[in-house]
C-alpha cells in the first residue's frame, strides 16, 4: 500500500509521470484526472529541426549585380584601338 499524491489515502497506487516529476496516484483519482486532461497537451513525437546557426550568411554572391540605368559591363572581349 502506497499513499496517493492526491488524496492522501494509503491505497494500490502507481506512478505517473506529469511534467517530468513522478507522482504516486491511485486508480479513484487518476480517473477524473484523465478525464478532464484527455484532448490536451501535444503529441509526444515530435520532428526535429535543424537550424542554421545564428550569424552565417547565405553564400553571397563575388561579382556584384548589374545596376539599373548603367550599361553592361562586358569582359572578355576583342580590345578596341
Amino acid at each position: 500500500m502506497i499513499t496517493c499524491d492526491l488524496c492522501g489515502k494509503a491505497k494500490d497506487c502507481q506512478q505517473r509521470e506529469i511534467d517530468g516529476k513522478e507522482y504516486d496516484i491511485c486508480f479513484e483519482c487518476w480517473e477524473p484526472l484523465a478525464q478532464r486532461l484527455k484532448g490536451k497537451g501535444r503529441e509526444k513525437l515530435r520532428e526535429t529541426v535543424f537550424l542554421p546557426p545564428r550569424g552565417v550568411k547565405e553564400r553571397e554572391e563575388k561579382e556584384p549585380k548589374h545596376i539599373p540605368r548603367e550599361p553592361p559591363i562586358i569582359q572578355g572581349g576583342i580590345p578596341v584601338f
